[in-house]
């Protein structure tokens, strides 16, 4: 029996973030000091490594590009365990000077914060333990 068009394969399984940065060694530093990323540099693609999943960086200099214009609301999430763990980042990135899109506040879905990467890349940090609203 064919396989409906709106059910992916059984086999199939999400493997990697990939976007392009207009600075990639500041990108990725972001990503590896700030995220706890693990890097693996490898010419115009740093390969990064986040508790399984993989994120690409690729030097966006490559295609022309001196900025990323990022559309509207675009963004990635990191999800930590408890709401004092997303306090204590939020606490540490202000001292660092980390540049935030909207600050630490609480929302039906939890504890959450936006910062933005070098390059403009805009990242949530939350956590889903003070959600008013299971997501699982």
């Amino acid at each position: 029996m064919p396989q409906s068009r709106h059910q992916a394969p059984a086999t199939q399984t999400l493997n990697h973030l990939s976007f392009p940065a207009p600075d990639l060694e500041a990108t990725t530093a972001f990503f590896e000091q700030q995220l706890g990323c693990t890097v693996r540099r490898m010419g115009a693609f740093n390969f990064l490594k986040h508790q399984g999943f993989d994120i690409v960086i690729e030097d966006g200099r490559l295609h022309g590009l001196s900025a990323v214009d990022w559309p509207h609301n675009f963004h990635i999430g990191f999800e930590l365990p408890t709401r004092q763990a997303v306090v204590d980042l939020f606490e540490r990135f202000t001292a660092q000077g980390v540049r935030f899109t909207q600050t630490l506040h609480h929302a039906m879905r939890g504890t959450r914060f936006f910062c933005e990467a070098p390059g403009g890349l805009v990242i949530e940090v939350n956590t889903r333990e003070d959600a008013q609203v299971p997501l699982d």
